[in-house]
């Protein structure tokens, strides 16, 4: 990490390629807080790094990104395997899926998947199904 001289007051700190490559290795699995703890800094003086160097908090915000990425991958094709909750998860989250909002499920015995047809809530209080039907693999009993 390189000082730079300003007017008055302690240096600034100045991050080098190496020290960036690092921060977005590291971002997947900390905190701004924690890459200042690791750097020997603040998490102020970090925040100051990233005003004065863009490419930080880009690399930051990359690292950050991929592993962000590399999850909901991961999650997704739980879903398609046929993982319960990682298909819940998924469609509440990307779906705009509530838990509130009637479900049914049916299965024909011949099939190897589930079908789950999303079901809408009048304000009558009556329920009628809608045109979105999710498919997943159904898990395989031993």
């Amino acid at each position: 990490m390189e000082l730079i001289s300003n007017k008055g007051g302690r240096p600034s700190k100045k991050f080098d390629d190496k020290q960036i490559a690092q921060v977005e290795a590291l971002a997947s699995v900390l905190t701004k807080a924690r890459l200042a703890d690791y750097f020997g800094i603040t998490e102020k003086t970090f925040r100051a790094v990233e005003e004065r160097q863009p490419e930080v908090s880009t690399a930051y915000r990359k690292g950050k990104a991929m592993a962000i990425a590399d999850v909901a991958t991961s999650l997704y094709e739980q879903a398609k395997n046929g993982k319960f909750n990682a298909a819940k998860f998924y469609l509440k989250t990307q779906a705009g899926w509530r838990e509130d909002a009637p479900v049914e499920l049916y299965q024909p015995d011949d099939d190897r998947s589930w079908k789950i047809q999303i079901m809408r809530a009048n304000e009558d209080g009556t329920i009628e199904p809608t045109d979105r039907v999710v498919e997943v693999a159904r898990p395989i009993s031993n």
